[in-house]
């Protein structure tokens, strides 16, 4: 599981959106962009297809998975 708290250009507000992590300043969830890639959707079509959410803040986002991915539980 991803530690989202400590990622800058995310958000999560338990009353707003399900409680589900956003793109800050979006109703965008983090969860649609791998979704998104999930489905052969490129960082560029996605930011395209969402509006607010700048292609910075995805390449954060991925970063932040990635280093997720390889710290030990």
């Amino acid at each position: 599981m991803i530690d989202w708290s400590t990622c800058q250009v995310v958000e999560q507000d338990s009353e707003r959106y399900s409680g589900a992590w956003v793109f800050r300043g979006t109703r965008v969830p983090v969860a649609a962009l791998f979704e998104n890639l999930e489905d052969e959707v490129s960082v560029n079509q996605f930011v395209e297809l969402f509006p607010g959410v700048t292609l910075q803040q995805v390449r954060s986002v991925l970063e932040h998975a990635a280093r997720s991915a390889l710290t030990p539980a």
